[in-house]
């Protein structure tokens, strides 16, 4: 984790208005909000690097609520269009979203359903999808 974490800080692209990271507050309000707790990688991933804007994927944030990759926002459109409520997206891409379970496993659903395409974590995910785009 450690290690794609640095590697994602070093290909941070510069932007001339910064995304901010959000507070543990903001999480405990976004877990109230969807009514599902957050992942463990996926609140250190929102703490920690949900400020890094890389490639053509834009995983969800959660400090600003008008950002089209506010959580709760991401996760109300997944939803509405089928996704089943146990999961979490991290990220829309390719027609359908990159979705995190309870017990950190990564999945990308579409609306034709979960496809095979796992990870096993959702490090596993940023390094395989995320950076290599």
């Amino acid at each position: 984790m450690e290690e794609i974490l640095e590697e994602l800080r070093e290909l941070s692209e510069d932007v001339s208005v910064a995304l901010e990271l959000p507070t543990e507050d903001d999480l405990v309000l976004i877990e109230e909000e969807i009514l599902i707790s957050l992942p463990h990688a996926l609140r250190v991933f929102l703490l920690e690097a949900s400020d890094i804007i890389y490639g053509s994927i834009e995983p969800v944030t959660a400090a600003d609520p008008r950002s089209h990759t506010h959580l709760p926002e991401v996760a109300a459109q997944a939803w509405s269009m089928g996704m089943p409520r146990e999961y979490i997206p991290i990220a829309e891409y390719d027609g359908g979203y990159a979705c995190i379970a309870e017990d950190g496993k990564v999945s990308f659903w579409s609306s034709n359903g979960m496809l095979e395409n796992k990870w096993d974590d959702f490090w596993l995910w940023c390094r395989d999808v995320w950076m290599a785009r």
